[in-house]
Parts: C-alpha cells; structure tokens; sequence
C-alpha cells in the first residue's frame, strides 16, 4: 500500500551515530562509537529506593502531573543551578523528557520554514536532525579550540539575520572542546547587539575534570534574557529517567510549554518524583565527583594510547571534560571507509562527516571513552592503533 506521509518525512534523517550502533553490536567488537556513560557507575541503590518512596509516599508520582513539571523538582532545579551563578525561578522552567526534547519544543515553536540557525562545525547530529526535520536552513560558523570565530559570526550574523545562534561551549559533543570566556562574553555581545537568540546546550557541564578551568555556561552571563540554557540528569544519574529541563525567557518557555501540552502532556511523574527524593537524600555532587574521577583516568589511557600512534599528521582534542576525543587524520584518510577496516580489527569508532553542517571533514571521527573500562580501553586502543599506523585507505 502507498501511504501519503505528509512532505515534513522528507526532512526525518535516520541517526550516523545509531546505525553504526546497530552494526558494532552484532559482534565481539570494542566500541568507543557510542557517547554511553558507564553502567556500573548508576547509583543503583540510590535510584531503586527514589523509585520506591515516590511511589508508596506520595500518589500523586501515579498521577497526571502539571505540563511544566513537578513543582519540587523545579524548585530544586533552580536551587542547583544558583551554584552555577544561574539565577532564574522556578516558573521559568520546563521540565522535559531529556534535553533532546528540548532541542525540539524549541525549534517547534520558534521556526519557521527557511529560518537560520548558525552553529558551529561540527556540532551535535542530534540537533541538526531537529533543525532539518522543521526545514530551517543550518549555517556553519567558522571557529577553533576557543569557540566561535568571532569576525565569521558577526558577518553571518548581518548576512543571513538568523533566528536563533545554537551552541554546545562546554565539552561539547562531538569535539570536547571548551569555549574560552572571552569567547563566550563576545558571543553574548553579538547576540544582544543584533537581537539574536543563543540556544545553550549542556549536557556534559558536570563532568568537567579540573575545577579550576571550567567556566561559567553563556546563561550565567546573560543579564537580557537572550538565553536558553538546557541540561540533563542523563550524565549524571542515568539516561533511562530521561529527565532533562530548559530555562529561559518567560515567554518562550510558556510558549514551548504548550507544544509540550499537544506533544505528551508532560514528562513522566514517577521519575519526576524520584529524581526529587534522590535529589533530597543522594550525595549526588559527591556521585558526580566519582563519575569525574573515573572519566579523568580512563581519558589519560586514551591519550596514552592515541599518543604512541605512529602516523604524521594525527591531531586531537584533549579533553578537559566531557565524554570524547575528537581525532583529525591525514587528509588522505576517509575515516567512513577507515571504519570497516577497525571493525574487521575489533573495534568501533563514530566517523566524522555527518556531525558537519556543511563541507565535512572526512578525515575525522570521535572516540567515546566513559563507557569501557581501562583494560578494555588498551585492548581496543592497541587495535586502533594498528589499523591507524597501517591506514592506506584514500578519499
């Protein structure tokens, strides 16, 4: 039978990142494709008694519950992020079903067909999936190690008059880079001078590795409301709660909230209620810290490995936080055929053309080191290693 898909499917791009996924995980292959964090590291304990007291406490976890989220959790999601320097009230936060949903309340009522976003190249797969599927038009911002280049953005900025400036300045995924903050405060300048709406998307803000040089998200710095700031507990609990919020001008989230009304009423009650009692009864900063202890080590075995690479012209991204290496290759190598040979050799890696916006690097991929343990993490690595030292694959 034909089926009369409405004209919108032909935007809907299945994910690079998940199809690799489902290859990798048909064999005895070492992966560092997928941005996992590590199971063993869930609070186990901790999220199976959350569970249990929201639910013989309070019937309310059992209940429809408001579009906006549960009031609580709210409130201590305000409360978290004063730590942060970010001051906004509970009211002007929407509580969603993780940061990706976010990404798509925002662009639901915010674009329109044609719009501009710019951003940076490469960026997050998962948001350009967004944007494509409500037909807006993506720009590539030039930038490097320190964000957004400053004189491309300002001339894009009068060029196409974007509606929104989408941006991922802390351990981003998938470079890990860190935007410096002169950067960041240059990027608010902009915004306000030309009345541009920054997206800020920080999932991995948590998971910085030095305390000492991580600086403050662009909403922190924002005293003109010119800034949405969204996060998740997917890094720092587990991804399964699929909790997330954003936090933003007064209008826009009231506006997003009503989408999020016609979309699935709002985000579920049980994990909602437990996130508030693990929040209350948790040491979940002194979690994170264990979280960041681990991911610091099992980077260092990374670097370790990708350093003894016999192969003129390997560059990377140290990663001061996040979940990724960010590996640029000899121009010669296309990193999406390289992939079939590491496969044959074991071991898995995402390529990285399709985190580009426009005019790809195919000599480039990204490398997930949370997700394996150290001994497996050489192991893989030593595999890498050798399909890398012997690569003669040519674009």
């Amino acid at each position: 039978m034909k089926y009369g898909f409405s004209d919108r499917v032909k935007h809907l791009k299945s994910s690079a990142v998940r199809d690799i996924l489902k290859i990798i995980n048909q064999g005895n292959i070492i992966s560092f494709a997928g941005g996992l964090p590590e199971e063993k590291l869930f609070p186990v304990e901790a999220v199976d008694q959350a569970f249990h007291k929201a639910i013989t406490t309070n019937k309310k976890a059992l209940q429809y519950g408001e579009t906006e989220g549960v009031s609580e959790l709210r409130v201590l999601l305000s409360e978290r992020m004063k730590q942060k320097g970010l001051h906004r009230s509970p009211d002007n936060i929407l509580v969603t079903s993780g940061s990706q949903q976010a990404i798509d309340l925002f662009s639901r009522v915010m674009f329109n067909e044609g719009d501009v976003i710019l951003t940076e190249n490469p960026t997050y797969l998962a948001a350009l999936q967004v944007f494509e599927s409500y037909e807006t038009k993506v720009v590539a911002v030039e930038s490097d190690d320190d964000g957004m280049m400053l004189a491309d953005l300002e001339e894009k900025i009068i060029k196409h008059k974007p509606k929104c400036i989408y941006v991922v300045p802390t351990y981003s995924n998938p470079t890990g880079k860190v935007w410096s903050l002169e950067r960041r405060k240059k990027l608010l300048e902009l915004a306000n001078q030309y009345h541009v709406v920054i997206f800020e998307d920080d999932p991995y803000g948590e998971l910085k590795f030095d305390e000492q040089e991580a600086p403050p998200s662009i909403a922190s710095l924002d005293d003109n409301g010119l800034v949405l700031y969204t996060s998740t507990f997917s890094k720092t609990v587990v991804p399964a709660v699929r909790i997330g919020w954003i936090v933003g001008p007064h209008q826009i989230i009231r506006i997003m909230a009503q989408a999020k009304q016609a979309t699935d009423l709002h985000t579920n009650s049980i994990g909602q209620h437990a996130l508030v009692h693990l929040l209350n009864d948790f040491d979940i900063d002194g979690h994170i810290q264990t979280i960041r202890k681990t991911y610091y080590e099992r980077m260092l075995v990374m670097k370790r490995l990708l350093d003894s690479v016999e192969l003129d012209g390997l560059e990377y991204i140290v990663p001061k936080g996040g979940m990724f290496f960010w590996v640029k290759l000899p121009s010669h190598i296309n990193t999406t055929t390289l992939l079939n040979e590491a496969v044959a050799a074991g071991v898995a890696f995402v390529p990285g053309a399709p985190f580009y916006v426009s005019d790809p690097e195919e000599n480039t991929f990204r490398l997930n080191f949370t997700n394996s343990e150290p001994a497996l993490i050489e192991e893989g690595m030593k595999r890498l290693v050798n399909v890398l030292e012997s690569a003669t694959v040519s674009v």
